[in-house]
């Protein structure tokens, strides 16, 4: 016989604390209406950990227990966010080049595979806390196979001829096959473009623009190289500089609608036959984040182009804060505190609960400038100096640490007027987690229940002014402190 299960209908309640009257805000979850599976997590280990890798230990480690632990102490609070995916830079060989390279920061050169000890370094240290998976990725071909001897174009053209796609498949072959004798980290998924969009002719950083046709043939020379040498890496295309590229022609028609020009098999560019190209499309959330409407139309479309290629899913594979922001918040001058914390939270939030996005990624994970673009701040030192967290770490641990691979977002729903976000998560432990942002300067009391089933052992971390992840034990009440991310856990027996 046939057993008919029905869905379950959590619903939380929130309780609003006001001088003249108490307003109830409800939360019901939907653990029977699922939306997309959670694949990870991550940052990037450009620039600075070329040089960090080589910091004093101590100090190094205290850093990698941040980015990527997911132990706790005796009293019960995190000891990192649990990064679920670390990007490491394959550079292109400037480092080497030095001053003659033409990148005027030295921080932003990057050396070849075969000469990056400071980030094998973190590399190990990731694997050693378990990190589960691993992404090599690409800013420029390496300088010996581009047009112009660097690793930055030159006037908006493509650094590399269609002559050279082979050499630069050997290259990423070499790399991944060799780190990983070296480390013991194979390399998930490799991403060899990125942002290909941009001009990358001002010399700040490696970088190549490619257009759609010249993507589309890279990966297929790349796929050619690792079938052949039987590696089971994943190629990960897209890298789009913003999310407007993944469905519009914007203003780059020969770069623009990538998910139809990769992924529709009547594209002259599709490459979503080949088994070993990943089936995510990644872009970038740069520039789309402000306004509100716009984040949230940006974000509808991109997840309806994507919704209609079976099977494909969206990587959101970089951001950091830039720009003005409608003047919401600027880019520039660091913020260690909940400021930042708070908008990127919200980005995070619209990414997955509106985007669908299956994984989430974080640009520097350690940063020299002042800037709103670290997870953890460093002097710029090449061999030590002083480092610092920020609340951005915390407040992105709020979702990583306890949205794990394999975790499926179930539904989320709002009544009534709040500036409350909250998306729901189910793991594949049958855990559940809900990921509440409150930028509000009112503290939000929340008291939870279900009408079928039932869920237990609740706790909720904090990240507020007051600490980083902090557990709070929950008997009647769950407190959301005004300028808060809190992430409730629990169990749920259907």
């Amino acid at each position: 016989m046939r057993k008919i299960f029905m869905p379950v209908l959590m619903v939380i309640t929130f309780i609003k604390t006001a001088v003249a009257q108490t307003t109830a805000v409800h939360v019901s979850i939907d653990p029977g209406t699922t939306y997309q599976t959670i694949d990870n997590f991550s940052a990037s280990d450009a620039w600075s950990v070329q040089f960090v890798g080589n910091w004093p230990e101590h100090k190094k480690n205290v850093m990698a227990d941040w980015l990527f632990s997911t132990d706790t102490t005796a009293s019960g609070v995190p000891v990192g966010i649990g990064l679920s995916m670390w990007r490491y830079n394959i550079g292109a060989g400037s480092a080497e080049q030095g001053d003659s390279s033409g990148i005027k920061d030295e921080w932003r050169r990057a050396n070849d595979w075969q000469h990056q000890s400071g980030q094998l370094w973190f590399l190990q240290a990731a694997r050693k806390r378990k990190v589960p998976q691993f992404l090599g990725f690409l800013n420029s071909p390496p300088v010996q196979l581009t047009t112009n001897g660097k690793a930055f174009a030159h006037k908006g053209v493509s650094n590399i001829a269609p002559a050279q796609y082979d050499a630069m498949a050997v290259y990423v072959a070499d790399a991944i096959h060799g780190i990983h004798k070296t480390t013991g980290v194979h390399f998930d998924f490799i991403s060899p473009v990125n942002e290909p969009q941009w001009d990358w002719s001002d010399g700040n950083q490696e970088g190549c623009p490619y257009d759609n046709a010249q993507i589309s043939a890279v990966a297929k020379s790349i796929s050619k190289t690792l079938t052949a040498r039987k590696i089971n890496t994943k190629i990960l295309i897209g890298e789009a500089g913003k999310l407007d590229y993944l469905f519009s022609t914007a203003d780059k028609p020969a770069k623009g609608k990538q998910v139809s020009a990769f992924f529709d098999s009547s594209s002259p560019y599709y490459v979503g036959n080949l088994s070993n190209i990943s089936r995510n499309i990644a872009g970038h959330s740069y520039f789309t984040t402000s306004p509100a409407n716009v984040a949230v139309s940006t974000r509808e479309t991109l997840a309806a182009a994507v919704a209609a290629v079976p099977g494909l899913g969206f990587w959101q594979s970089e951001y950091c804060i830039l720009g003005d922001n409608a003047g919401e918040i600027n880019g520039s001058k660091r913020d260690y505190g909940m400021d930042a914390a708070l908008y990127l939270a919200t980005v995070i939030h619209r990414d997955l609960a509106i985007a669908n996005a299956k994984a989430w990624q974080y640009w520097l994970a350690i940063s020299p400038y002042d800037y709103k673009d670290g997870l953890i701040y460093i002097d710029k030192n090449k061999t030590d100096g002083d480092y610092h967290d920020s609340k951005m770490l915390w407040a992105m641990g709020n979702f990583s640490r306890f949205i794990r691979p394999g975790a499926q977002r179930i539904k989320a729903g709002l009544d009534g007027d709040s500036t409350l976000l909250v998306s729901a998560y189910r793991n594949t432990d049958k855990s559940v987690c809900l990921v509440i942002i409150n930028p509000s300067q009112q503290e939000v009391q929340l008291a939870a229940a279900t009408t079928k089933g039932k869920i237990s052992r609740l706790r909720s971390y904090v990240t507020s002014d007051a600490g980083n992840l902090q557990p709070v034990p929950v008997q009647n009440k769950i407190i959301i402190p005004a300028r808060a991310v809190v992430t409730v856990t629990g169990s749920i027996k259907l």
